[in-house]
């Protein structure tokens, strides 16, 4: 055999081994894309569960847990974050997206987070410099009623008395009581928070919480030798304070129509009614 033929037969061997790498490579190829196409395929399909998202976020699920509120009765993690990344877009809702500012004038607020701070404990509500407007769009009736009743309590910003949200303070706290052992329970008795002077006492309500502001009159009750000694102050001085009855309340007209015509003042005779003269 010539050295020509020898390296024709070698280099038809080549071809062949050519050919035969090309087809292997090639259905490798065909292979992997078509691995690619089926794993892409089914993670499309692929939807997250809310059991999901703790696997990999532990803290949100525990605050959200650890706190009442409908964060954690009405929705779900997936009913907020409608994607997750890398591909979607829409992984950190808008409040506005429930909270339709359509709906409460408190919605129609700007920088939600603010005060809601933590959007996972939604009530835990921060409060930063003095603020009176955004609390009074969900507790309008008490706005209201610093509207109609002026008092230094109005003059105030919410948060000079409730330091945190949903924490009632003591009265105690800038007022000194009426008298020793006097509570909380006590001063609201005849003292509204948010309308103060505007005081409508029990008839129950103890003399002792009156006689510190009406000295004299507490000092003549303590004397007199009457029935009225052993009333309360509001048994007789009803409804807002203050209140001045009339005698024919309780007496009606106990002398001849003769002695009413000519005294019509009761107080003419018995001078003072916390220290009657018979």
């Amino acid at each position: 055999m010539s050295y020509s033929s020898k390296e024709e037969g070698a280099t038809e061997m080549l071809k062949r081994k050519g050919n035969v790498l090309g087809k292997v490579l090639g259905a490798t190829a065909l292979s992997v894309l078509a691995l690619f196409v089926v794993v892409a395929t089914v993670q499309a399909k692929v939807e997250l569960l809310p059991a999901d998202c703790v696997k990999c976020h532990e803290k949100e699920p525990a605050t959200i847990a650890a706190n009442a509120s409908k964060h954690q009765t009405a929705v779900t993690c997936l009913d907020c974050h409608l994607e997750h990344g890398p591909w979607g877009t829409q992984i950190i809702p808008q409040c506005s997206m429930c909270h339709a500012p359509g709906e409460r004038s408190h919605f129609q607020l700007e920088n939600c987070l603010a005060c809601h701070s933590d959007p996972h404990n939604p009530l835990a509500i921060v409060f930063a410099g003095d603020i009176v407007q955004p609390c009074l769009t969900c507790h309008e009736q008490q706005g209201q009623e610093f509207a109609q009743y002026p008092s230094k309590h109005s003059q105030q910003s919410c948060n000079f008395c409730h330091e945190a949200h949903g924490q009632i303070p003591d009265c105690s706290k800038c007022h000194d009581p009426h008298a020793a052992g006097q509570t909380m329970v006590d001063c609201l008795s005849c003292h509204q928070a948010h309308h103060p002077l505007e005081i409508a006492p029990d008839v129950t309500t103890s003399r002792g919480f009156c006689v510190p502001c009406h000295e004299g009159v507490g000092a003549q009750l303590a004397q007199t030798t009457t029935k009225h000694q052993s009333f309360t102050c509001a048994f007789c001085h009803r409804g807002n304070h203050p209140s001045v009855p009339q005698c024919q309340m309780c007496h009606g007209e106990p002398h001849s129509p003769a002695m009413h015509a000519k005294m019509p003042n009761c107080l003419d005779c018995h001078i003072d009614a916390h220290n009657l003269q018979k």
